[in-house]
């Protein structure tokens, strides 16, 4: 499961990051910290919603 959620981490994490990094922008902070902070938040936040969604998809 392992495998499975490294791979779903790749496609989740840029889609949470990019999700972040686009609220940022759209809220009108243009500097570069928020947004590394926002794109770093999706990425840590994609950890668990990564193992869920392999736990999910192999049904244990």
């Amino acid at each position: 499961m392992f495998r499975l959620a490294s791979m779903l981490y790749s496609i989740i994490a840029s889609a949470m990051a990019g999700a972040g990094v686009i609220a940022v922008l759209s809220a009108g902070y243009v500097s570069l910290t928020p947004i590394l902070a926002a794109a770093a938040a999706g990425a840590v936040l994609a950890v668990p919603v990564s193992y869920l969604v392999a736990r999910k998809l192999t049904g244990s």
